[in-house]
């Protein structure tokens, strides 16, 4: 378009250009983006996550509560746990109870000899055995026999000892049978004796006294203290 100036004699104006000032914030604007709408497989394992961090947040809160309330009685338990588990002295059995026990020996002259009882009870380290119902069984050199028994005694191995007390009976195959509250019986030597009052039965007859001393395994019988014998055929 050409507009003529006054005065300028019909020549043409400048050509006049009209600029549009655009603001610089507006030039390089970046295109704007466009929201992705989420699947169905995403929007579950939201769902997911969220109801397992709804469920496991108090869990842990509890647990955190629950450390700090126990923790100084956990270490009290920690040190009371490392005292009593501090090493000690392996206890020694005080004694020892066998049932129906055997013991079987020979003595100096290889004549065989047997202690048995009902019970046996073992104290200490000692072998010295306390004995429920005692019996022994002493074989001779004629072949022979003695057989002792009683309600209780003590049996000394290493010595060969046996005490006998409660209805003490001695009896003798040869149909000889003493009977005494108590006796000492030294069963490889094969000897017997007491100081309570005894009773002996035989074919002699009857003999009483307040103690005795059997020698030789029976052959020979000493009755000791006064005595009172009834002797077949005759009285003393």
């Amino acid at each position: 378009m050409t507009t003529a100036l006054p005065g300028g004699g019909g020549r043409p104006a400048p050509e006049l250009l009209a600029r549009v000032s655009v603001p610089a914030q507006t030039r390089h604007l970046p295109p704007s983006r466009q929201r992705r709408v989420p699947r169905p497989g995403q929007l579950a394992r939201r769902r997911i996550l969220v109801g397992l961090a709804k469920r496991l947040l108090p869990v842990l809160a509890l647990a955190l509560l629950a450390v700090v309330v126990f923790w100084p009685e956990i270490e009290g338990n920690e040190e009371r746990s490392r005292v009593s588990f501090r090493r000690v002295a392996q206890p020694r059995a005080e004694s020892l109870r066998v049932l129906s026990p055997r013991y079987q020996d020979v003595d100096e002259l290889s004549r065989p000899y047997t202690v048995t009882a009902r019970a046996a009870q073992q104290l200490g380290g000692d072998q010295i055995l306390d004995l429920e119902a005692p019996r022994a069984d002493i074989v001779l050199t004629d072949g022979g026999w003695v057989h002792v028994s009683a309600d209780t005694g003590r049996y000394d191995r290493p010595r060969h000892h046996l005490d006998l007390a409660g209805e003490v009976t001695i009896h003798h195959d040869n149909g000889v049978t003493l009977r005494t509250p108590e006796a000492a019986v030294e069963i490889e030597a094969g000897t017997a004796s007491g100081d309570a009052p005894v009773a002996a039965q035989g074919p002699f007859g009857t003999i009483e006294s307040e103690g005795f001393r059997l020698k030789d395994r029976g052959a020979v019988v000493v009755f000791t203290g006064r005595a009172h014998a009834v002797l077949e055929g005759g009285s003393e």
